[in-house]
């Protein structure tokens, strides 16, 4: 059977998979948070954090900007259009998985990711649920301190 073409500046499964086993991806998280000063946290439904609480994010593609990919990362992962200058950088950070997309034990990822913030108040009962099972909003020392969020996700929140 022949992988479906993907989308521009998007890889082909197995030449995603060939990626992640030989480079670092670069990717954006989003802190969003709303009027009462809570955080966006989703519950992962795929690799390599899954069942994990996650801040949502993505990877920035081949050929675009990180101005383009904060608009296309907050559409497909939130059902949003926040204006790119909305978010403000928070830092750098770097991510490692034993694992990779597929779930692939052994096969390890590496993120370097660019973490952004912006207030934003939404109703979660909406969101695409392709990333997240579902989500909910917290205080940044709820996150730091709840161990069903993920580490990498509470270094945002302990520093």
């Amino acid at each position: 059977m022949r992988e479906a073409k993907p989308p521009a500046g998007a890889l082909s499964a197995s030449d995603f998979r060939r990626a992640v086993e030989m480079l670092p991806l670069v990717s954006i998280d989003l802190l969003l948070r709303d009027g009462a000063g809570r955080y966006l946290t989703g519950l992962r439904a795929n690799p390599p954090a899954r069942g994990a609480w996650f801040v949502p994010g993505g990877r920035i593609r081949k050929n675009e900007t990180l101005r383009q990919a904060l608009r296309r990362i907050a559409r497909e992962e939130l059902g949003l259009s926040v204006p790119a200058e909305s978010w403000r950088p928070r830092g750098v950070y770097e991510h490692f998985y034993g694992t990779n997309f597929a779930g692939e034990a052994g096969r390890s990822t590496h993120y370097v990711v660019l973490a952004y913030e912006a207030d934003f108040p939404l109703d979660i009962a909406n969101l695409p649920r392709a990333q997240h099972q579902r989500y909910r909003w917290a205080s940044a020392e709820a996150i730091a301190a709840d161990p069903g969020v993920h580490p990498y996700t509470q270094a945002y929140f302990k520093e």
